[in-house]
């Protein structure tokens, strides 16, 4: 079962990721924001940039080796995503090949609650961070 003993507990980096043109498209008008930086036609530089909350997309991805991981015993049905921060050095972009990287940076027990205070840190498989993705989960374990 998780506990404060899992605090500082890293898992390994995702699959790359590649960030393209296409899906940050779809992902704009999934989220209805219309800005042509999204399109490539009001960036500065070269390409489209991805909307600030493309990178809880990659974030998913490492979110899955926590609920995949037996010992905490975490089940996904009885989960919250009760609070989601993303902190940028730089916005994703189109070309950007990028990795995630989670850690869980506290565990709270609050009666039949678990509060997980975790970190993913996005960075191009060339080693550059591009933003940090800080999440408070809440499982409940059902009976206290």
């Amino acid at each position: 079962m998780i506990d404060e003993s899992h605090a500082g507990r890293s898992y390994p980096p995702t699959d790359p990721y590649q960030v393209t043109a296409g899906k940050i498209a779809e992902f704009a008008a999934a989220i209805g924001d219309t800005d042509p930086a999204y399109t490539g036609t009001g960036a500065q530089g070269s390409g489209p940039i991805a909307p600030p909350t493309f990178a809880a997309v990659i974030a998913g991805r490492a979110w899955d080796a926590l609920w995949a991981d037996q010992e905490l015993e975490l089940e996904l049905r009885r989960i919250v995503h009760g609070d989601q921060r993303i902190s940028y050095r730089r916005p994703l972009r189109a070309g950007d090949t990028v990795t995630a990287t989670l850690t869980i940076d506290k565990v709270r027990a609050r009666g039949s609650v678990d509060m997980i205070n975790s970190h993913v840190v996005l960075a191009t498989v060339e080693g550059d961070e591009v933003c940090t993705a800080s999440s408070t989960f809440l499982h409940n374990r059902g009976e206290a």
